[in-house]
């Protein structure tokens, strides 16, 4: 019964009817594609960044991340053999020995960073294979090197020139060593492509003079939603007292502060729209509660509980701004999945933008994230904005005189 009432209720003036749920609409499905861009396209950019080195979680020894040195080394372990076994978010683990060395050729040097690599399991994780620009990939135990295209040209190297690396080993062992070149690799991060050194983790080892050690063990998870999931199994799994487990926001927190500060704008944004629309609901049910005051008046005094009368304006206001929700999310979840699915590409914005976006290291695309929390998170404000608003019938209903009601 109230329910019907309800619904001929909003019907009684439908040109407003229609103004409120266009603005509602208009507001949620333009809050859900701004925040799917958003989602999306840093989604992208930590995806890139992280699958470029850092990968999305790193195993190391306790106080190694705080003082990177190569006596702060773990030992390489069985059980870390056993990790993606026992945590299934976990597709691999990726062994590392990292340091810094001086590299030279004839007369000329240059500081460089050397890494030990698993070459299999780390082409798995960070593509460097597709990064070669000249030359080949290395093997398992290859005993040479592959160079970042910045040393080669400071250096004066070609394929198969011999590199020196000069530095200091594990516990203060002298590190010396000749490692032919087999190819040239180029990274879209400028810093990288002018300090990175790859040889053969076995090679790493035998130079630093650190047998069976590496300085960290990278989590190769291709899914960012199993992250905390897969940190939160390292953690159960390790001895906390001997290890560190940091995930990528540790480890990137730069990149983290940015995305932070961007969705703030982003949010403030939103919040000055749905403050705009709850002007534009509160006028509506202002107009509704004005207008109807001797309708008001009448049916108090005819003996319609208070409680009644307000449940049937409660459940006006609800509808419309249910029905305004519906509408703008039919409109967004269309939209934003076709986005997911075909990203929008940049390349028509000419060979400048799309440089701009490969010198970082990432596609020049721009995709949605399709993800139910944000649509749920748009309906949700808006349910909780309408309730909180459809007091105010309540109010003017509790203190109504029916008399004075039924005389204006």
């Amino acid at each position: 019964m109230l329910l019907q009432l309800a619904i001929r209720n909003i019907w009684r003036n439908k040109r407003r009817t229609i103004i409120t749920i266009a603005a509602v609409a208009f507001a949620v499905f333009l809050a859900s594609v701004m925040r799917s861009f958003q989602k999306g396209a840093w989604d992208n950019v930590i995806n890139n960044s992280v699958n470029l080195f850092f990968g999305y979680a790193q195993v190391h020894k306790d106080g190694f991340w705080d003082e990177q040195v190569l006596d702060n080394a773990m030992e390489w372990e069985s059980m870390f053999e056993e990790i993606p076994d026992k945590i299934p978010s976990i597709k691999a683990v990726v062994p590392r020995i990292e340091s810094f060395a001086l590299a030279s050729a004839q007369d000329l040097t240059q500081g460089v960073m050397v890494i030990g690599i698993d070459p299999q399991k780390e082409n798995a994780l960070t593509n460097i294979a597709e990064k070669i620009s000249n030359g080949k990939y290395l093997t398992g135990d290859d005993d040479g090197a592959i160079i970042a295209e910045g040393i080669a040209k400071k250096l004066k190297l070609n394929l198969g020139d011999t590199l020196v690396l000069i530095s200091q080993g594990y516990h203060g062992a002298n590190a010396a060593g000749k490692f032919p070149i087999r190819g040239f690799f180029s990274f879209p991060l400028p810093d990288l492509n002018k300090s990175l050194v790859y040889i053969s983790l076995i090679q790493a080892q035998e130079f630093y003079a650190a047998e069976n050690m590496i300085s960290s063990l990278v989590m190769h998870i291709d899914d960012a939603n199993k992250v905390s999931n897969a940190t939160a199994g390292l953690v159960d799994l390790l001895d906390q007292e001997k290890y560190e487990v940091m995930d990528y926001e540790e480890l990137m927190p730069e990149l983290v502060q940015a995305r932070q500060m961007d969705e703030g704008g982003g949010f403030m944004i939103i919040g000055i729209l749905y403050a705009l629309i709850t002007f534009a609901i509160f006028g509506t049910i202002l107009m509704m509660t004005k207008e109807r005051s001797y309708e008001f008046g009448v049916l108090t005094a005819i003996g319609m509980s208070r409680w009644k009368l307000f449940g049937v304006t409660f459940m006006e206001s609800v509808m419309v701004g249910l029905l305004g929700v519906a509408l703008g999310l039919v409109l967004a979840i269309p939209l934003v999945y076709y986005w997911n699915v075909n990203p929008i590409n940049l390349s028509f914005m000419g060979e400048q933008a799309t440089a701009a976006f490969e010198n970082f290291g990432m596609e020049p695309i721009i995709p949605t994230a399709f993800t139910s929390s944000i649509f749920l998170w748009q309906a949700g404000l808006i349910f909780v904005i309408t309730c909180l608003l459809s007091l105010y019938p309540l109010f003017n209903i509790m203190k109504l005189e029916p008399v004075k009601a039924m005389r204006s």
